[in-house]
This record gives C-alpha cells, sequence and structure tokens, in this order.
C-alpha cells in the first residue's frame, strides 16, 4: 500500500516523458493579434491543423491527429451547447478552456490505465478589439495559459504552441519583440516565429539564430512544407469570423524564402 503513491507518481514522470517524445518534432502553430484581425499559421505537409470552432472561436494544434479531431469536435460541441442554451453572444473559450477543456485533458493524463490525449492546443476568440483578443494554450496534461491572465496587467498579441519547451520559449522571446500593424506583417512575423521555434526544437539548437541562419533554414524547411493559414476578422460582413488567408496574402510573405 505504501509503494502505490510513489508507483503513480513513477508512472505519471514515464507518460510524460513519452508524450514529450511524441509532440517534440510537431510542427508549431503560431497565433498573432494585429488591428483588423487575428491570425493563425502553421506549416505541414498532408493534413489539416487549423479549424474553425465556433462564429468568433479557432483552434490549431500539434500531436496526434485523432487526438486532435477527437478535441476538435469535443470543442465544436461545447461551443455550441453553448450557443444554443445560452446565445451565440456567451460563448466564452476562457469559460470553455477553464471548466470543461483543461479538466478534461487532466484526467485523461492521470488516469493511467487509460489512453492520454497526444495533443497541444491553441486557441483563439476575436474581442471587438484588440485589446479584446484571447489566445489559450492547453496541454496534455490540462496545463493552460492564456495571453491575457484575469486580474494581472500582463497582456500578450500573440500565442504559440509548439514541439519542445525550449523551441516555445525562444518564439515566445522573439513575439515580445515585435508588433504587428496589418495581416502582412502578421504573417511576416508568424513566418519568423514558426522558423525559431522549429530551429530550436531539437538537441542541436539551443540558442535561436541570427537572421542570415534563420533565412537559410526557412528556405530549405519550405521546400518540405506547405503553409496554412487562417483569420479570424474583427469586422467582417457577418457573424462567422473565419476565413483561410488568400495565397495571394501569404506568398507574398513567403516570397524571401523561395
Amino acid at each position: 500500500m505504501i509503494d502505490e503513491p510513489y508507483r503513480w507518481v513513477e508512472a505519471i514522470a514515464n507518460r510524460r516523458e513519452y508524450i514529450e517524445t511524441e509532440l517534440a518534432n510537431g510542427s508549431p502553430t503560431i497565433g498573432i493579434s494585429y488591428p483588423e484581425g487575428q491570425l493563425l499559421m502553421t506549416f505541414g505537409r498532408d493534413r489539416r491543423k487549423i479549424f474553425e470552432i465556433y462564429d468568433r472561436i479557432a483552434m490549431g494544434g500539434i500531436g496526434h491527429p485523432g487526438d486532435i479531431e477527437r478535441l476538435r469536435m469535443l470543442a465544436i460541441e461545447l461551443a455550441s451547447t453553448e450557443g444554443f442554451t445560452r446565445s451565440s453572444a456567451d460563448v466564452s473559450l476562457r469559460r470553455m478552456a477553464t471548466y470543461s477543456f483543461s479538466p478534461t485533458l487532466k484526467q485523461a493524463f492521470e488516469q493511467i490505465y487509460g489512453a492520454p490525449y497526444l495533443a497541444r492546443l491553441l486557441f483563439a476568440e476575436i474581442g471587438q478589439s484588440p485589446e479584446e483578443d484571447l489566445f489559450v494554450r492547453l496541454d496534455y496534461d490540462g496545463a493552460m495559459a492564456a495571453s491575457a491572465m484575469v486580474g494581472r496587467k500582463r497582456r500578450e498579441a500573440f500565442g504559440i504552441i509548439a514541439g519542445t519547451r525550449r523551441s516555445l520559449e525562444k518564439a515566445e522571446t522573439f513575439l515580445h519583440s515585435v508588433k504587428a500593424g496589418s495581416l502582412q506583417e502578421a504573417l511576416e512575423v508568424a513566418v519568423k516565429a514558426w522558423g525559431i521555434a522549429r530551429y530550436t526544437s531539437d538537441e542541436d539548437h539551443h540558442d535561436a539564430p541570427d537572421s542570415g541562419v534563420l533565412h537559410d533554414f526557412l528556405k530549405e524547411q519550405l521546400r518540405e512544407y506547405v503553409v496554412e493559414a487562417a483569420i479570424l476578422e474583427r469586422n467582417g460582413r457577418s457573424n462567422v469570423a473565419f476565413a483561410e488567408v488568400p495565397e495571394s496574402e501569404y506568398e507574398a510573405a513567403l516570397a524571401p524564402y523561395r
């Protein structure tokens, strides 16, 4: 009986190590606020990773495709149910993440005889102004980080999920130093942030690359990956804010690396 708690702690540690290894090579997803909306951008090979969830909410994910799909469907169900029982204006990303998503992920992770979710998620919720925008990062163990913390002055105009803790921190350092005034600028910033996170995701690169190295790295990576980008429009013509970024917009941001 005395050994049981220690066995559980050991099992949790092993589970965490396994999931971190599985997610380490995941392609980062970058979210950036700009005056007219929010951008979600990533690069991939063969499957979608950015989705519309509700009128003003979108989601990006890295991890196992099946788990991302299950969590996507859960998010849609939660948002739709809340919109039906209350109103579409009452659908709150913060409430969904805090009271539904985070507990669900935590429970799955800690039930060592069941399968955890092999996924990290980035949610975006657009506000009436950039100051009201929200990004929420959810990890496989239920840990949550928001771009705007309740009761604090801290507010960030970006969100990111990445394969490793180091790549996340290096990209966040870069994103703290820049600001996007338009969609085109947001795309350019997101491409560089993705490159920094991708570059520092392995054990051979502990520091963010300088501009020349980053340029060459992105040029090499873009031979293997294709861009996926979507926006939440702040003042769209309909209640549906989600839209895919036109190829002409993101190709301009990618042109220096072609």
